[in-house]
């Protein structure tokens, strides 16, 4: 009986033993394949700076879908409040010397400095896997595509807008491009105008470098019969109560935007979807770390945009809009 006693202990404590080895072990495997999930590293370089909503749209768009899946860092470039060549040739070295450092599996480059400072004159056909995104219009001047390199191109509906133009007005022939004086914008506005050309509009170039600038070029621009709103991101003094109020005082013509957070000052907006950008980047960077050559993969422009209207201009407009605009368009209670 005591044998039998001390027997039935011992196989107990046994299996006691081997239960917890095999919860250990099973502990183990988790923790190895969760280590596994995140050993892929993912760079993501931003050209400009956290607070400029069109780069928070692309990095929401990129952490909604890498979350989890891989080791993913981040460094911003800050080349529209520094514009200076030699700054951003040196923070295109500075991230150039982490790479080498950190050994990132593939590097997601937003906008279009990242490409013009960082991948162009590092990465060109190299081993690194780069994703591009957020370039305006054409990547022609960055010579893609390179065998290590694929993207989605920025473009807004400016056929379409110009469309909605000639709907509204009577026979349109002078507008004004309002923007901030970078080289995103300079892109823009020469594409914007060749478009109008088509249309037998002439589209004059209102960049700015300061907030007065701004003022009077928008005041300047209500002598035309419309103007478009690029982005005022890189005009350092911008001052959105001054914008606000030179904007209140002097609209009369019709406005337009292809950006959603310049809908203040704007009648109607045909927006580009910043989230879309950085969905689709981090997407493919997926494909990638999965085995899909990038060379494989094409570039693609966006496909997805959203209509506006602003109420409270609307409302003190003599403007009369179509009523299929209204009903299609979500509006913005924005002054």
């Amino acid at each position: 009986m005591i044998l039998k006693s001390v027997t039935n202990k011992t196989i107990y404590v046994m299996r006691s033993i081997k239960s917890a080895w095999a919860q250990g072990v099973l502990m183990f495997v988790l923790i190895c394949a969760s280590q596994t999930a995140l050993a892929e590293r993912c760079l993501f370089v931003s050209s400009y700076h956290p607070g400029y909503d069109w780069a928070d749209g692309i990095e929401k768009g990129i952490r909604s879908v890498l979350s989890g899946k891989c080791d993913l860092k981040q460094i911003n470039m800050d080349t529209k409040r520094n514009k200076d060549p030699e700054y951003i040739q040196a923070k295109a070295l500075e991230i150039k010397n982490f790479i080498d450092e950190w050994k990132p599996d593939v590097l997601i480059a937003a906008d279009d400095n990242a490409s013009k400072y960082l991948v162009m004159p590092y990465y060109r056909d190299a081993e690194l896997p780069v994703v591009f995104c957020g370039i305006n219009w054409t990547v022609q001047e960055y010579g893609y595509p390179y065998k290590n390199v694929t993207g989605m191109i920025e473009v807004s509906p400016i056929r379409e807008m110009f469309e909605k133009i000639q709907q509204i007005l009577s026979n349109p022939r002078v507008g004004a491009y309002l923007g901030a004086n970078t080289l995103t914008e300079q892109k823009s506005y020469e594409r914007f105008k060749r478009v109008a050309q088509k249309y037998n509009i002439r589209l004059e170039s209102r960049l700015s470098s300061t907030m007065s600038d701004w003022s009077r070029n928008y005041i300047d621009a209500q002598k035309g019969d419309f103007l478009i709103l690029g982005t005022t991101s890189g005009i350092n003094d911008w001052d959105d109560d001054a914008a606000s109020r030179t904007v209140y005082e002097h609209a009369a013509k019709l406005s337009l935007t292809d950006y959603d957070w310049m809908m203040a000052y704007a009648l109607i907006g045909m927006t580009k979807v910043a989230e879309e950008q950085g969905r689709w980047a981090a997407n493919t960077a997926l494909k990638i770390l999965a085995g899909t050559d990038p060379s494989s993969i094409p570039i693609i422009p966006n496909r997805d945009w959203d209509m506006y209207i602003n109420a409270g201009m609307l409302a003190r407009s003599s403007l009369e809009l179509p009523q299929y605009l209204i009903i299609k368009s979500k509006m913005v209670h924005a002054e």
